[in-house]
């Protein structure tokens, strides 16, 4: 495990499979498409494995054999049928919520980085009660490259006024990783997430956790008295 940077100033989390656990509520939403469809829905396991990389990739669990020309087209409903079912069974991951204040009672910024489209961003953020609480959020429509690319990691350092040489970016893909590397943050992976069907310990992050509760000791982030 690399050292800690001397000074934490902030905290950049990604969204889905991180901070929340979102699976249920896409997964929800594919089902009822292929009941519009006409199709079977495939089981919850693998489509709970690719949810971070958007919508076609959901889509493609179900629709593989129609080709990508047609997956396109599905897009708009399945975000629809998403958007309707957001927050229904969402929920932060154990531990999350006591590490987010945590975080604000130290005085630390936290801030979202995610490649989920901003309108979406936005709503589940809202619904989730974080809206008034966090830093920075960062879409993956808000500039025009998302994750790997540093620039989203970047502009929330920059949102919640934190230099990246005293921030952590966490995140349970490896594009999370090479953002934050890029970025020049102290990059963190969590294999509480859904991680892509990759091992968390092969992309190079400083460190690899297991739980929120490892980042709150390794932040040393002790319980503040009222």
């Amino acid at each position: 495990m690399k050292p800690l940077p001397e000074t934490i100033r902030g905290v950049l989390f990604d969204l889905d499979g991180t901070l929340l656990d979102s699976a249920p509520d896409l997964y929800a939403a594919l089902v009822v498409q292929c009941a519009e469809e006409g199709v079977a829905p495939p089981p919850y396991a693998p489509v709970r494995e690719v949810v971070s990389r958007g919508a076609r990739a959901v889509l493609r669990c179900a629709f593989a054999e129609r080709g990508e020309p047609a997956l396109e087209a599905l897009i708009p409903r399945y975000l629809q049928l998403y958007q309707a079912a957001m927050a229904h069974q969402t929920k932060a991951f154990d531990g999350v919520d006591d590490l987010l204040a945590r975080i604000e009672a130290h005085g630390l910024h936290w801030g979202i980085v995610t490649n989920k489209a901003g309108f979406l961003t936005d709503e589940l953020v809202s619904r989730i009660g974080w809206a008034g609480r966090v830093s920075a959020v960062v879409s993956g429509d808000t500039l025009p490259v998302k994750k790997p690319d540093p620039a989203p990691v970047l502009l929330a350092c920059e949102w919640a006024g934190v230099e990246p040489a005293h921030c952590l970016f966490v995140g349970d893909d490896r594009r999370d990783i090479q953002a934050g590397m890029a970025a020049g943050l102290y990059t963190v992976a969590v294999s509480w997430g859904y991680l892509d069907g990759g091992d968390p310990h092969t992309w190079g992050a400083d460190v690899v956790l297991a739980h929120p509760a490892e980042l709150v000791a390794l932040l040393q982030l002790q319980p503040v008295a009222a």
